[in-house]
């Protein structure tokens, strides 16, 4: 259902599971990722850079939600 349709649609999202180590963060919380860093990357990996524009930051506003929500959640 929410998966990618073309063949780089599925080389940004390939490339969004590589950014874990590329995020920016302050105390208690996530603000997004390196994107200078990710447009790197997706450069070396031959992702058009058109392309990266237009799905990364979809992509990572979700991604920034979803973990600010996880860390807002007591653990269990």
């Amino acid at each position: 259902m929410n998966q990618p349709q073309t063949h780089e649609g599925w080389q940004v999202w390939d490339l969004a599971g590589r950014l874990g180590g590329q995020l920016r963060v302050v105390p208690g919380a996530i603000l997004g990722w390196d994107l200078t860093a990710a447009f790197a990357l997706g450069a070396a990996l031959g992702v058009p850079p058109l392309v990266l524009a237009e799905l990364l930051p979809v992509i990572e506003a979700v991604m920034v939600k979803k973990l600010n929500e996880q860390m807002e959640r007591p653990n269990d």
